[in-house]
């Protein structure tokens, strides 16, 4: 019986610095949003649909997706959203399977999906962990890592589940709005305490 922790939580909420401490216990972890990237990368079919839909302006010169052309699109738009994620979300949740599968038994691995409610991937995964923040301190983060205006990031988190949903249905709330060391604390023994049960 291998171990699945799904991680997911709201878009700035701290999913990755989680990650990367959990990756750094040798846990295998893999990323859906590295996988989106790969899904999109020029030439492959989902590049070309997404081309053929939105025009060449869609496009950077380096032939990759114009990344925030594309979310002022899809952000603005819901049916827009809703394609383009209908077009991304098999190609990550076969990814993703893969790798889970490819895990030997008794094992731990990591999948950190921040649409794993939306994208209906929670049967991928035996535990769910969600990271959360307060609103106004995800909005901060978000538009101090994203160049975005106000309206631009409250549209993106309001693209995605409640954060007080998805921890109501997670069986690990981690919470952000603290310390990194209390949040540290806190993912330690998510990890540690079930192992020792």
């Amino acid at each position: 019986m291998r171990r699945i922790i799904g991680l997911t939580g709201g878009i700035a909420t701290g999913k990755s610095t989680v990650a990367q401490w959990l990756a750094d216990c040798s846990i295998p972890v893999i990323d859906a949003d590295v996988l989106a990237r790969e899904a999109v990368q020029p030439g492959s079919q989902i590049w070309e649909r997404i081309a053929a839909r939105y025009g060449p302006e869609i496009l950077a010169e380096s032939g990759q997706l114009n990344r925030r052309h594309l979310g002022q699109i899809v952000f603005a738009q819901p049916e827009e959203r809703r394609w383009l994620e209908a077009q991304i979300h098999p190609y990550a949740s076969d990814r993703l399977q893969q790798f889970l599968e490819a895990q030997p038994d008794g094992s731990t691995a990591v999948a950190v999906v921040p649409l794993l409610f939306e994208a209906g991937m929670t049967a991928l995964v035996t535990e769910i962990w969600t990271v959360f923040c307060t609103p106004a301190q995800q909005l901060q983060r978000l538009q101090a890592r994203n160049p975005l205006s106000r309206e631009e990031a409250e549209a993106r988190i309001a693209s995605q589940w409640p954060l007080v949903e998805k921890v109501m249905r997670s069986q690990v709330a981690i919470d952000n709005s603290g310390s990194l060391e209390k949040t540290y604390l806190q993912v330690m023994e998510a990890l540690h305490g079930a192992e020792s049960l």
